[in-house]
């Protein structure tokens, strides 16, 4: 079996996208924490001593998705045109939920799953001093695309 990120000799490398074709790309990741009920109702009413959950979560979840080549290694840095990430507070968790845009040779998978597992991890560290029993979970690519560029 080949393995596109190491070489003849078996060494790391990153791979060499440069006669792919640059196409309309999207990619769409999703995940949740899970929380016990008072520490959502705190959530829904925002009285969560370190503030505002969600904004502070989808400015994380962009962040980490705009530096996606810097945490995972052989990753390819990608211009992103756009990333969102949505939240939802259901009877027992909160689910992410990142879409992220880009026109380039390479999918941008690893940015959507990054922009989740960020997000997941500031709602994580917001909510700590009330939830000890937090799970973070589920993080998985939804789906991706590509299209032709008209």
């Amino acid at each position: 079996m080949d393995f596109s990120h190491l070489d003849a000799e078996g060494n790391a490398r990153m791979v060499d996208v440069s006669p792919k074709e640059i196409v309309k790309r999207t990619a769409k990741a999703a995940g949740y924490v899970k929380l016990k009920a008072a520490t959502l109702d705190r959530i829904r009413d925002k009285t969560i001593p370190k503030g505002d959950i969600f904004t502070t979560a989808k400015i994380a979840g962009i962040m980490a998705a705009k530096r996606t080549s810097d945490l995972i290694p052989l990753c390819h840095p990608i211009i992103l045109d756009s990333v969102d990430l949505t939240f939802d507070i259901l009877e027992d968790r909160v689910t992410i939920q990142a879409a992220a845009v880009c026109r380039g040779r390479t999918g941008i998978e690893m940015e959507v799953l990054t922009a989740v597992s960020a997000a997941a991890l500031t709602i994580y560290d917001m909510c700590k001093a009330v939830d000890k029993q937090m799970e973070i979970g589920g993080i998985h690519l939804v789906e991706k695309k590509k299209e032709q560029i008209s």
